[in-house]
């Protein structure tokens, strides 16, 4: 969600520093999803204002994390996801659930996460593949610690790695007990 150069493009407002680990996780993600064959969705937020404007440079996707031609691309104009109806309309038809990496924390992964739950839809929210931003006299450290406990309360809340790892293919082991 929101790979967009908005976000690191310092010295913009909306630029998160430190944001490299979480954007590393977000390319493993990335990676075993096209690797496995997941479906893949980009969300990107376009709005009439000096940010996430599509006259701006800072809408684009930030390089290295461009979606490819048999990748979704849903656009929204609120935090939620839910926001965009298409996207809504995706998921509301889909078993699976959806999972979770990108920026910003505390706005639109959280709002995504809470619109999902009063859905009753399935979210993982990978809470080292994102980022937060601070607020006021609070960290963005602490923001992201609290968004990432908060997160539990409305889906799962997974490390890249543990993620990973739990969704790896299975294959069929040799043997009486094999497959069944």
């Amino acid at each position: 969600m929101d790979l967009q150069q908005e976000y690191v493009a310092a010295p913009r407002l909306l630029a998160i520093l430190g944001i490299e680990p979480a954007l590393e996780n977000c390319r493993k993600v990335l990676d075993h999803a096209r690797r496995n064959g997941l479906p893949v969705a980009f969300v990107r937020m376009l709005a009439e204002s000096a940010f996430f404007n599509r006259a701006t440079p800072f809408v684009r996707w930030i390089e290295g994390f461009e979606p490819h031609r048999n990748e979704m691309i849903f656009e929204r104009s609120s935090p939620s996801c839910y926001s965009c109806e298409p996207f809504a309309a995706l998921v509301g038809q889909s078993r699976g659930g959806i999972v979770l990496a990108g920026f910003a924390g505390e706005s639109s992964c959280l709002s995504t996460l809470i619109d999902a739950f009063h859905r009753n839809h399935k979210v993982t929210y990978l809470c080292d593949a994102s980022a937060s931003h601070a607020l006021e006299e609070v960290s963005a450290d602490e923001i992201h610690r609290a968004v990432s406990k908060i997160s539990g309360l409305y889906g799962d809340v997974y490390e890249t790695d543990e993620w990973i790892a739990s969704t790896l293919p299975r294959k069929l082991g040799i043997g009486k007990n094999a497959g069944g």
